[in-house]
């Protein structure tokens, strides 16, 4: 039966609130995905929590909750901003001299007071845990948090091209440039904001080509490997 989005939010959300009240003796696990445009993120990430609620299900009413698109929602809702904030949020560092001038309009808060916020409601929901969180440097803002599992997923350039076509029914040549423009720009974000190159796989605990594993196998490995580090967790 597929998920809906909606009403795991609701659980979520509601279980988080219950649990704040109780004290943990375990940390509770997490997952970031940091990805390369077309390799298989989010249909990957929805399919580890799917096997993550059937196989870990000691987690008193919690699903796992991916943040992937919807990331950016639950920051600005976290820090009491606008809905119209998102279009200054993008996974990519604004021209400087144009964040400043909008920044002195007021506008919008400065692109860096903007990744703060992002910085903390990340860190929040990785302590919380049973999250899944997709970019946005999750990797290197909760890297001090040993609960965290981190993974990089990868593929070749053509088959990322062929999975962007297909996904937005657009050609290869428009695909081609949306996946290298993509790259581009979530390297600049976590360079300009963290000083490291997202591809440096020192920052993660598995590097996974989905160009050979395929999505289902790179989710089965995934969510084995929680499962396996998080065990007195999920047996109680």
């Amino acid at each position: 039966m597929r998920r809906s989005s909606l009403d795991i939010f609701r659980r979520y959300l509601r279980a988080q609130m219950i649990e704040e009240r109780e004290e943990f003796r375990l940390p509770r696990p997490a997952v970031t995905i940091s990805r390369e445009m077309g390799a298989g993120a989010a249909t990957i990430a929805n399919a580890v929590a799917q096997q993550l609620d059937r196989d870990c299900p000691d987690q008193g009413g919690c699903p796992w909750a991916v943040f992937d698109r919807n990331l950016v929602k639950k920051i600005l809702e976290d820090h009491q901003l606008s809905a119209t904030m998102e279009k200054f949020m993008p996974e990519d560092t604004p021209f400087p001299l144009s964040d400043a001038l909008e920044s002195l309009l007021g506008l919008h808060p400065s692109s860096w007071d903007l990744r703060e916020y992002a910085d903390e409601t990340i860190r929040r929901l990785a302590v919380s845990g049973y999250v899944i969180l997709v970019g946005r440097g999750a990797a290197i803002i909760t890297s001090q948090l040993p609960h965290v599992l981190h993974v990089r997923l990868v593929a070749p350039f053509n088959r990322r091209v062929q999975n962007c076509a297909e996904s937005y029914n657009i050609s290869a040549k428009e695909a081609a440039h949306r996946v290298r423009e993509s790259d581009e720009a979530r390297h600049r974000y976590v360079q300009t904001y963290f000083g490291v190159n997202v591809a440096d796989p020192a920052h993660y605990d598995l590097v996974i080509n989905t160009g050979r594993t395929g999505n289902e196998l790179a989710a089965k490995i995934i969510a084995a490997t929680v499962i396996e580090r998080a065990r007195p967790v999920c047996v109680g």
